[in-house]
């Protein structure tokens, strides 16, 4: 009997690391420091775990660059009174946003704080902020 429960315990343990790995953005982004974007809002997925967006900002010499941003759960949006109606709104518009970076460079960032077109600015409280 006491094997079953050290099995068990075990079985518990080996599934909760995955878990808490999901959770930690500095895996994949550069906590060392943000970097701001401001472009035309192209996409909005209200999705769990994360929204996503995306974003065509000007890059270098001018070409146009296609952004992804990774952000908080829709429930943390609407519990700071923001919907999925405000960001559907903005899609079409500039919006600028704060990210940490992926660490291999690419166009993907965690976003930090991000600034509607009606002026609204919000800054993101999550885990990737640094302690």
């Amino acid at each position: 009997m006491r094997q079953a429960y050290v099995t068990a315990a075990a079985i518990v343990l080996c599934a909760a690391a995955p878990l808490s790995a999901h959770h930690s953005p500095s895996a994949i982004f550069d906590m060392g420091g943000r970097v701001s974007v401001t472009g035309t809002l192209t996409k909005v997925d209200w999705i769990n775990p994360h929204i996503v967006m995306t974003m065509d900002a000007k890059g270098e010499g001018g070409s146009v660059e296609h952004w992804r941003f990774e952000s908080n759960p829709p429930s943390w949006y609407r519990s700071v009174g923001l919907a999925r109606a405000d960001f559907a709104k903005a899609i079409g518009q500039t919006v600028t946003i704060e990210c940490v970076r992926a660490r291999d460079h690419s166009l993907f960032g965690y976003m930090q704080k991000i600034k509607l077109p009606d002026g609204t600015s919000l800054e993101l409280i999550n885990s990737a902020d640094p302690k």
